[in-house]
């Protein structure tokens, strides 16, 4: 007999508020439900009431651990709207800082799935030399977290020889201890088992699903925006996109390992052949009416932002789809015929950023049934004045 259990929204597996619901048959996953809203910010409606340049910042807040990625989509976007072309030193360094962070974010995942199977020694190693990332990316930005590097029209911080050194010698010391979790993560035998045809996804329903980035590659899909759609200097720099033909957590994490590899080859190539010149050009307030889509490819996976300008400084619309978005029908997929104890380590394999994932654009009244668009301000009114009521009134009836 098939019954229905919660997982989640708070969940010792889930580090952000999500609800599942799976149906289960005994324990074999038959069908999964995601359900989203609970970790919603109105990040959208915030950029229609700010300018293109203080946007950067709240772009840069839509995810902690891909805040790059957020602000080089969104100012590339602006960018080709302004007709503006940078200089290539700004366009090396931004590649320099997404390559920085997609090893910080590879590393930390490799953490997790590592924490998720079992291995804890795997989690505290690969996250002590996420801090190596951390320090340089701190060096270079003077920010662990949100680097704040970029501006429209380049970047904000150039980078000298003595920096350029600290970097390298960094990269050595990384390179050697990623091969050597390479060799563990792929021959450790009960690591391998455990992951080993753990949340299956054929290459056939990667594509059909919409995946994207490391899910979607970890099905035999060669598939990335950095060579499919190149953008800052991505096509004169060499390397390879890392895929896996297994279809299952397993390959998630090798081609994470190999990227991370590849990240270390296309950082050196970036150090030593950085044009010189300056890193940034003057860019107008205002940008011509217009809209533009942006692609960027993120450690999670490809990062779409739509930006609609109406000739002034300020955007008439902003539309993100973050990565995770794009891979939660193939998680569904990925549950099915699953047992209930893969639920945390196949919904980790896709490296969920759910508050990148949260999307709201209309509130219903459920009194009257009609729906509207709420400003920010007037959602902080509804806010004060609920917490007001409901401070001596238990069973108030709210109408959002």
């Amino acid at each position: 007999m098939s019954i229905t259990i919660p997982i989640g929204p708070q969940h010792p597996a889930l580090k952000e508020p999500i609800s599942l619901r799976m149906t289960i048959d005994g324990e074999v996953i038959k069908d999964a439900d995601i359900r989203l809203g609970y970790n919603h910010r109105g990040v959208e409606k915030l950029f229609e009431g700010k300018t293109y340049i203080q946007n950067i910042y709240v772009a840069e807040r839509i995810c902690g651990i891909c805040s790059h990625s957020h602000t080089t989509c969104y100012v590339n976007g602006v960018e080709k709207l302004s007709g503006l072309e940078i200089p290539k030193r700004a366009a090396y360094i931004r590649v320099l800082i997404a390559e920085l962070e997609r090893i910080h974010s590879h590393l930390l995942w490799l953490g997790v799935a590592g924490h998720e199977a079992g291995f804890d020694s795997f989690f505290m190693y690969t996250w002590r030399d996420r801090e190596i990332v951390m320090d340089i990316l701190e060096e270079i930005s003077g920010n662990r977290v949100h680097y704040a590097i970029n501006t429209i029209g380049g970047v904000r911080r150039d980078i000298d020889e003595t920096q350029k050194t600290k970097i390298l010698n960094h990269l050595k010391v990384l390179r050697e201890r990623t091969q050597y979790y390479k060799n563990l993560g792929t021959n450790e035998p009960s690591f391998v088992a455990r992951l080993s045809g753990v949340g299956k996804l054929s290459r056939e329903d990667a594509i059909a699903l919409c995946a994207v980035g490391p899910t979607l590659r970890a099905s035999g899909v060669d598939m990335d925006v950095r060579k499919d759609d190149p953008y800052n200097c991505y096509e004169e720099i060499p390397f390879e996109v890392c895929t896996s033909d297994t279809c299952d957590v397993l390959g998630r994490t090798v081609v994470r390992i190999n990227e991370v590899l590849q990240s270390y080859d296309i950082i050196e190539y970036v150090l030593k052949n950085l044009p010189a010149g300056d890193v940034r050009v003057k860019a107008p307030r205002k940008v011509p009416e217009g809209e533009t889509v942006s692609r960027y490819e993120a450690p999670r996976g490809e990062n779409i932002h739509y930006i609609k300008s109406n000739g002034t400084d300020k955007p008439e619309r902003l539309k993100v789809r973050a990565p995770t978005l794009g891979n939660y029908p193939a998680t569904v997929a990925m549950l099915k015929n699953g047992f209930i104890a893969d639920i945390p380590l196949i919904f980790a394999a896709i490296d969920p950023c759910i508050c990148c994932a949260e999307r709201m654009a209309e509130i219903q009244d459920v009194k009257t049934g009609s729906t509207e668009i709420k400003t920010f301000d007037e959602l902080k009114k509804y806010s004060k004045k609920f917490d007001k009521h409901t401070e001596h009134k238990k069973d108030v009836e709210w109408p959002l």
